[in-house]
């Protein structure tokens, strides 16, 4: 007789072997190209991650950008800066572009070098060297300014803040030309040369009036916030200051204004109160939902009760895109060690507060809220089932998503909750995971790379035996190429950590989606 062991009978489909192995050294599954480049791009950082340097997520968007047509390239930027709202890749892949598509390159330039800080961090992109080229060129300078030219002269002047590259040193860099007496004064003055003052607009010359003669009690200027901090200012500047402030930098700086006094006045805690929990300049903002975690996490003891509550009511218009699924919903968070890393990565000066078992929390902590039938179930080594993980769907999303990051720690998994939902015979329409993917626990890379399928993959195909109409949905929230388990009909790999991401795993849950549905989206951006 045959040896039983390598020839046993197995129900259903025969699962595919493993054909990598992951950062932490478990076996896994390579994503294709296209799908690698894209969860690059939608998760990538450029900095340093819990298992990858910038430099290796650098060479990997190099390499797989040069594999891959063009035409997905520009659709990649378009997708990571539009859904995904990331900001360095899609300026790296556009300058990519920039060398091997020019004519993409113009096409898709507008959509997504869409603010001071992408057209800075394009420039300082191509000018490093990294994509192939160390000098503009022509074409991308008329790219840059066709940009300067479209934004008037206060957006202009309000885009001046930032440094390495300043907006005077991409003026510098380009020589645009002033179509009016007004623009060339305004350049003039940006970047330090002789200029005619009257000719400047009102909003600098206002600005340069408040700055020499604050004594005098002038209002404060309409100028971006980062102007003002460094001069000496009165609670009354910064009352002036908190009443024009945009959603964003009411969001950033509420501990700010709560030093400054601006709270002691009853009036402004409204004003205030109200901007943040309006939901139109919520979803205007285009604030992603971990900011406002973020923001809730920092926010100073001290705050007013209000400015809290308007917080947690913002929480709530920023997951309006969270589904209500049909059926009975499992969401799995990774609260591993690995998910401690900043959901950005660490960068020197500039590291985020907000770390990827934030995130995981906070996805799950919306889908329980939206769906209180759901079943949440952490995992590291195995399923966290401690009390302190155990959530009340009544409970605001933000309370959850902080009980929940704050379990957990140990190694990776990912094959442990769906082994106790087999153990326990569960019953379900969707498995939810949000992971790094990072799994290497019960996974020796050494003896079984490419002899056999992944625990999670197998755990899986037991789910579906008693479960034959569910559908797997794998959020991977770090900038790695190899997944648990391989992209087929019923399991879907969607990369990101903005509030798109509900979007997909509604078309998911509603079966709408089949083999490849990520990056199906993604091919379907209009250039």
């Amino acid at each position: 007789m045959a040896n039983r062991s390598l020839f046993r009978s197995t129900p259903g489909r025969r699962l595919p072997n493993t054909d990598a192995v992951n950062e932490a050294g478990g076996t896994a599954y390579r994503l294709d190209e296209k799908h690698a480049l894209a969860q690059l791009a939608a998760t990538g950082c450029l900095n340093g991650t819990f298992y990858a340097s910038a430099e290796s997520q650098l060479d990997a968007v190099l390499e797989l950008a040069q594999r891959v047509e063009p035409e997905f390239v520009a659709r990649a930027a378009l997708y990571a800066r539009r859904e995904a709202r990331t900001k360095d890749m899609p300026a790296l892949l556009v300058a990519v572009l920039s060398v091997r598509s020019p004519g993409l390159m113009a096409e898709v330039f507008d959509r997504v070098i869409d603010t001071p800080k992408m057209l800075r961090n394009f420039v300082q992109i191509v000018r490093s060297g990294v994509v192939g080229r160390k000098s503009l060129g022509s074409l991308p300078k008329r790219m840059v300014r066709q940009w300067l030219d479209a934004r008037d002269d206060a957006q202009l002047f309000h885009a001046s803040v930032g440094n390495d590259p300043s907006l005077a040193d991409v003026i510098k860099l380009v020589h645009p030309k002033p179509t009016s007496p007004q623009r060339a004064a305004l350049y003039a003055y940006l970047i330090g040369r002789p200029h005619e003052t009257a000719a400047l607009p009102e909003a600098v010359q206002a600005y340069e009036a408040f700055k020499r003669s604050q004594a005098k009690k002038r209002d404060v200027p309409d100028v971006p916030f980062q102007m003002l901090t460094a001069l000496e200012l009165r609670a009354r500047d910064w009352m002036a200051i908190s009443r024009q402030a945009t959603w964003q930098t009411t969001r950033m700086n509420l501990n700010t204004f709560l030093r400054h006094g601006v709270f002691d006045d009853r009036g402004m805690v409204e004003l205030i109160a109200q901007r943040l929990a309006d939901p139109q300049l919520v979803r205007r903002s285009r604030v992603l939902p971990y900011q406002l975690l973020t923001a809730y996490t920092n926010a100073s003891d001290a705050l007013p009760h209000a400015i809290r509550e308007a917080l947690q009511d913002a929480m709530e218009a920023a997951l309006v895109n969270v589904p209500a699924i049909d059926g009975k919903a499992f969401v799995l968070p990774d609260v591993s060690g690995s998910m401690q890393c900043p959901i950005t990565g660490y960068r020197k000066g500039s590291t985020s507060k907000v770390r990827c078992v934030d995130v995981s929390a906070l996805v799950a902590a919306a889908v329980l809220r939206k769906n209180p039938s759901a079943e949440v179930l952490p995992f590291e080594c195995d399923v966290v089932t401690s009390r302190k993980a155990r959530l009340n769907p009544r409970d605001t999303v933000l309370t959850n998503a902080r009980k929940l990051a704050a379990v957990g720690g140990g190694g990776t998994n990912c094959s442990a909750p769906l082994r106790r939902l087999n153990e326990r015979k569960a019953k379900g329409d969707l498995v939810l995971y949000v992971s790094d993917n990072q799994s290497w626990i019960g996974s020796n890379a050494n003896t079984w790379m490419g002899r056999e399928a992944t625990e999670t993959l197998k755990q899986w195909q037991i789910f579906k035996r008693r479960n034959p109409r569910a559908k797997m949905v794998c959020v991977d929230i770090q900038p790695y190429t190899t997944v648990q388990a391989p992209e087929r009909d019923d399991i879907t790999h969607v990369a990101g950590f903005s509030d798109a991401v509900f979007g997909l795993v509604a078309a998911v849950a509603s079966g709408d989606a089949t083999a490849g549905h990520w990056v199906r989206q993604i091919e379907n951006q209009t250039l």
